[in-house]
This record gives C-alpha cells, structure tokens and sequence, in this order.
C-alpha cells in the first residue's frame, strides 16, 4: 500500500516523535566520518542532526513518501541527501556503518526481509539502532478507527484494505532478528505514553500520520465526514480529567551490531 503524507503538516504534527528521536541519537558513538542511513526520514529534521555528527562523513535520508522527501530536500548540504525510495526495496551493500530509524518501521510489514537487507547494507561492525511502534503501541487510535471502518456506513470501502502497520512484541521481534547473523543484538520495549496538552495538538497528529492510510479509502465528498467522527471519538476516549489527551505509545528499541 503506498501512502502519501504531508511533509509541512508533519513537522508541525510530530514533536513527540522529534523529542524521540533525539534521545536515540544520543545514544550513538560518532568518530565524524562516518556513512548513516536513516529510514523513514520524514522530514530530514533527524537525518539533518545526524549529518552534524558526522562532518567528514555523511547522512543519507529515505522515505517512500515524495512529498516528504521534498520538504528534507531543502535541509540537503555536501554531507546530507535525501532520496525517495521505498524501505522494501533497498539494495545497498557494504555501505553503511550506522542504520538509524525512529518512529518509521512500523510502517513496513516484512521485517524478515527488511533485517536481511539491512544486514546486506551495512559494514562489518555496523550498528543499527531503531525505535519503532511495538504490541499495545496507539491502543485508543486503533480500536477508534478499528470500529468505524467496521460500520455498515464505511465497511464498503474498505473491502480490500491492507492493515498498514506491523507492531511485534519483543519476542516475536528476537525470533526474527536472530535469524539473520548479527554478532550481537539487544531488543528492548519501552513504554513513551504522552499526555496531548490540548485537543489541538491531539488533532494534529491523528490527521498526521495516523489517518492517513485510512481516509484515502474513503470518497472525497464524505472524507471530512469520516475525519470529523474519527476526531470526535478520539477526543471522548482519550480526555483527561486536567484537560490533556491520553494514548500509549508503546515502543520496540533495536540495537545490533553486524
């Protein structure tokens, strides 16, 4: 299924997911030149922080989305790029000695395929360190949009819908990673629920990214119609006695080195 997402809406939609990725870039050792590849660059803004960490190497960004790849593209210098490309299908070898991906892999279904060519791409001792949504990550989204393209009024529409994400848990995802050959791996859960300071912020980040696979199913004159319930819903479910926005954001952390 190829979605296409708003770059500009985005950045402004997707502080948590900035807030963190800077935190798993932390966690990386830099001597300055090396190759990093980040997948699912979004808007570049992480891939960007990472070129400033290797300035006698380079940071190399991809997303199947164009129009985010347009709006990274204006953040590109001699050690950073950007390229529309769609995660299933790299074909890198021997390249990279740094594979990071934040808030991104969820989106990708074939995580024995992805890790196989992951391994491919990067160099002997390459490290790849990943944060991606893992089981019970966006419980109140999921049962909301669940439900209404279930309604005899949607359902219609969604007779050959592919369910976008893939959410493993910390032991479906060391079965899958200890196939592949890694000299070393660490998979941890981590638990990133946020509390959405207004119905505002909450709002923006249904509609970037997470309805996105969804509303593109539905005919253009009721699109605002389904936006519009899908919101209401979300809001009833997950308000707060103090006014805030509750949902889980449960989390799957990759570390592994080749």
């Amino acid at each position: 299924m190829d979605i296409e997402f708003d770059g500009k809406k985005y950045k402004l939609a997707s502080k948590h997911q900035k807030e963190w990725g800077k935190e798993l870039i932390s966690e990386l050792s830099f001597k300055g030149n090396e190759t990093v590849l980040d997948l699912g660059c979004g808007d570049g803004i992480l891939t960007e922080q990472l070129s400033f960490l290797v300035p006698y190497g380079n940071a190399l960004g991809i997303d199947a989305s164009i129009n985010m790849i347009e709006t990274a593209k204006m953040l590109c210098k001699n050690n950073l790029d950007f390229i529309h490309m769609n995660i299933n299908e790299i074909n890198f070898e021997n390249e990279f000695d740094f594979i990071f991906s934040n808030a991104a892999l969820h989106w990708v279904k074939d995580h024995k395929q992805l890790l196989k060519n992951i391994y491919r791409a990067l160099k002997t001792h390459g490290i790849i360190l990943w944060d991606f949504g893992g089981f019970g990550n966006c419980f109140y989204f999921i049962d909301v949009i669940q439900k209404k393209i279930s309604e005899n009024k949607y359902k219609k529409y969604f007779k050959n819908f592919e369910w976008p994400w893939f959410m493993p848990s910390k032991s479906q995802y060391e079965k899958l990673i200890s196939a592949v050959g890694f000299s070393a791996y660490t998979i941890t859960e981590v638990n990133r629920d946020r509390y959405f300071s207004t119905a505002s912020e909450m709002i923006k980040w249904i509609d970037q990214p997470c309805i996105v696979p969804f509303i593109k199913y539905i005919p253009y004159e009721i699109k605002e119609e389904f936006r519009q319930e899908v919101i209401e819903e979300m809001l009833k479910r997950t308000h707060q006695s103090n006014n805030t926005y509750f949902e889980t954001f449960r989390r799957i952390k990759v570390y592994a080195q080749k």
